[in-house]
Order: structure tokens, then C-alpha cells, then sequence
């Protein structure tokens, strides 16, 4: 990770040294690290990045940057059943970017890191003309053929997500446009709250087990229900109703859809939720193991025959149409 005695390596020494303290990464003293998953166990690699103005916005805190960073990855292990085992991350920086930025994104990444017991192995940094760029590649493990797949569901599953849906495409909204909080008639806490959810999200992993061995099918909530519950249903070849009354939502967000009608579109289709969203054939044993986990689940419809796009129902059984499914970046 940079010549000896670089700028480059003194950075790595200061701010990402001290990160990496598992084995297998070597003090970031080498070019990889070698680590051997426990016996039995298949390697779950999952990335996904961040650039700012598009992910997050450039005065957004430099440790909830980290956290979402690391988060968004830590989701999508959950979301198939894994157990975090470690990370490497990419960033590249601007000319003249701030070190108290650095530090304080490191102490984020560090803190973060041993909560969810997901070491820093390695990875790269470069500096960039454009804006702060993060990458990070997670690795996970599980039992030998057990990952949750979005292939899996079957006609008659019960579909169900973690957590409320639609936090953080309001949370967007409010740090989009500064009237929206009190168009929507939020106090402050329900404010903060909102926008706390879009910055740093609350990965599932205390219900990796539970989806691996009670799902059909799952993936996290990261481009907005409805557009990934049409992906899951297209790699499974299904379909799915689901009762828009049922979707959880948090008390912010049915405070403001109740003055604004409206934001049921954003709320289900604007993503960066990273909640998991998963098929189960035994609602029951899910439900009764969920709440084990300490993790709040809610059922919100069934899979169904057919290859058309899941169907979101109002109250008086008609579909809902969306200008846009859910978020995509082209």
C-alpha cells in the first residue's frame, strides 16, 4: 500500500495501521493478506462504494461516512446469511484533502469495525481529481451451500422486511431541501431522525442466521422495496402482492405521508433502506426466531405465480404506479 517513506505510507501508518490488527493482514506490511475461512465454510465477497455528491454529501461527517461505508456492505452479508470476517477499502482523496477528515473517517472505520468484529485486511489508496471516492470489498462465511439466494422463492412464501421502510429516501428529501421538514410538519427529532437513517444504516447481521436457515430467498433493501422485490422475484421467476398498508414504517415517516399522500412513492421506491427483505415458507418459526435475534420483522405479502412486477396494493385492493420502480445510477 505505498513505497516506504511516501506521504502515501505515512498515511496508511497513521490513519489505517492501526485498523488492521487481524493476522491475516500483516500490519498492511505486504501486498495481500491470506486468510483461511473455518472448515467447512463457504467465502462470501461482497462490494459496494461510495462517492460523495452521490452517496453522501460532502459536509455529511467524516465517521458516518465510514460507517456507512463499511454498512452498506455489512447489509448485503446479512442479507445472505453470512458472518462478517473482514474488509479491504479502497479511497481515493483530493489534492488538499483535510487530514482532521481522515482521522476522524478512521475513527469511524475503526469503531465500526470492531463493533460488527470485521477487520480492515488491506486495500489501496490514490489521490483523485474528481471527489472522495470509498470502495469497500467485504468478506463473509457461512455453512457450505447455505447462502440465501434471491432464486429461491416460491408460490406461496410469505414475503417479509426488517426494521421501517422508507427512512432514508425521506431523510434524502429533508438534506435536499431544507423546507421539506416543515412542509411535512416534523419536529426536530423526527428530523434528525430521518436523516440519521440516510446517513449511517442499521445493518441486520444479528438475523444472519435466521435468514439462512428459515429463507427461501433474500437480499438486502438498498435501490427501494419495490424495485428489489421485482429483482427478486425475476431471479426466482415469481411474482408478489404486497399490501402497501402492511409495509412498516417508522413514526417519521407516517407523520409526513399523512400531510403528503404522495411520499408513498419515494417512501417505497427510493432505496437506502438496508433492511433485508426475504421470502419464508414457515412465517411462524421466522417470526418466533426473529424476535430471538432482537430483530423487529413484518410481513407484508406472498409470492405469487406469474412473471409480471409485484404488485403493491392499497387498502381498496388497487395497484399503486410508480414513476420509477426504484433507484438506479444510469
Amino acid at each position: 500500500m505505498g513505497d516506504a517513506g511516501s506521504p502515501e505510507d505515512r498515511l496508511i501508518a497513521q490513519y489505517f495501521k492501526p485498523l488492521a490488527r487481524h493476522p491475516a493482514a500483516f500490519g498492511l506490511s505486504d501486498d495481500a493478506a491470506a486468510i483461511t475461512p473455518p472448515a467447512g465454510h463457504d467465502l462470501v465477497v461482497k462490494t459496494d462504494g461510495l462517492i460523495a455528491g452521490v452517496h453522501f454529501f460532502p459536509d455529511d461527517p467524516a465517521d458516518d461516512v465510514a460507517r456507512k461505508a463499511l454498512r452498506v456492505n455489512l447489509s448485503d452479508l446479512a442479507a445472505k446469511g453470512a458472518a462478517p470476517l473482514g474488509f479491504l477499502l479502497a479511497i481515493a482523496l483530493p489534492k488538499g484533502f483535510s487530514e482532521d477528515w481522515l482521522a476522524a473517517f478512521a475513527r469511524g472505520l475503526g469503531e465500526d469495525a470492531d463493533r460488527y468484529q470485521c477487520p480492515l485486511l488491506g486495500g489501496d489508496t490514490d489521490s483523485t481529481p474528481g471527489p472522495i471516492s470509498i470502495s469497500i470489498s467485504a468478506f463473509g462465511t457461512l455453512p457450505q451451500g447455505t447462502m440465501a439466494r434471491r432464486s429461491g422463492a416460491r408460490v406461496g412464501d410469505h414475503v417479509f422486511v426488517t426494521g421501517t421502510i422508507g427512512d432514508a429516501a425521506l431523510g434524502l428529501r429533508l438534506r435536499q431541501d431544507a423546507g421539506a421538514g416543515k412542509a411535512w410538519k416534523l419536529d426536530a427529532a423526527m428530523s434528525d431522525y430521518l436523516v440519521g437513517r440516510y446517513r449511517v444504516p442499521q445493518p441486520r447481521n444479528a438475523l444472519a442466521g435466521v435468514v439462512r436457515t428459515h429463507a427461501s430467498a433474500a437480499m438486502d433493501v438498498s435501490d427501494g422495496l419495490a424495485g428489489d422485490l421485482a429483482k427478486l422475484c425475476r431471479a426466482s421467476n415469481v411474482s408478489a402482492d404486497v399490501a402497501v398498508a402492511r409495509v412498516p414504517l417508522s413514526p417519521a415517516a407516517t407523520h409526513a405521508l399523512a400531510g403528503h399522500a404522495t411520499l408513498i412513492e419515494p417512501i417505497l421506491t427510493g432505496g437506502e433502506d438496508y433492511e433485508i427483505l426475504c421470502a419464508v415458507s414457515q412465517p411462524d418459526d421466522f417470526h418466533a426466531a426473529a424476535q430471538a435475534a432482537g430483530v423487529a420483522v413484518t410481513e407484508i405479502g406472498r409470492i405469487v405465480a406469474g412473471d409480471r412486477a409485484p404488485r403493491f396494493l392499497d387498502r381498496a385492493g388497487r395497484a399503486l404506479a410508480f414513476s420509477r420502480p426504484g433507484y438506479s445510477h444510469f
